[in-house]
């Protein structure tokens, strides 16, 4: 003779840890949790590794770090912020530079020191200074100077210079 409490015994601890009391709700939770995390992993926060010693050491060589894309909708790039920069459409590389000079500043380079407008710039992010000679540099009206942070290293080696804000992808986190 069977009974009918086997039929409505409740499910074991272990089940109701991972699927809950109702499975259809934690199938939507689910669904919703992928669809965000794609949207959010594949338009807005992007990865970036760091390849070179450029911007030691703040950014480790071979680290991973994210881009906010949408970082810049409400507001221009700010001197001192990290970005990455695109190099070309249909690309997948970015350089990840400090931006230093705003649209329409001078930008020099002496005994190793950032000049803008002819005054000495305050960089507490740069540990490794360097000896970088560089004559005044016009920054146009849509462009940001970009520079690593490693001063050290020779300038023949960094990437740097005038980019321009469209190819500017978002503010780099951490």
């Amino acid at each position: 003779m069977g009974t009918n409490a086997d039929a409505a015994q409740p499910p074991s601890w272990l089940l109701r840890v991972l699927i809950g009391r109702n499975s259809k709700r934690t199938l939507a939770r689910i669904v919703v949790l992928v669809a965000v995390s794609f949207v959010l992993f594949k338009f807005v926060l992007v990865p970036i590794r760091v390849e070179g010693g450029s911007m030691l050491p703040a950014y480790k060589e071979n680290g991973v770090n994210f881009v906010n894309r949408l970082a810049y909708l409400f507001h221009e790039p700010r001197r001192g912020d990290v970005v990455a920069i695109g190099l070309q459409a249909g690309e997948h590389v970015m350089y990840m530079k400090r931006i230093v000079g705003l649209p329409g500043e001078t930008v020099a380079f002496h005994q190793g020191r950032l000049y803008i407008n002819g005054k000495l710039l305050d960089e507490p992010y740069v540990k490794l200074p360097g000896h970088w000679e560089r004559e005044p540099v016009q920054v146009g009206p849509d462009q940001y100077y970009v520079v690593g942070d490693n001063r050290d290293m020779p300038w023949d080696d960094h990437v740097h210079g005038r980019a321009e804000r469209d190819y500017i992808v978002g503010k780099v986190l951490l």
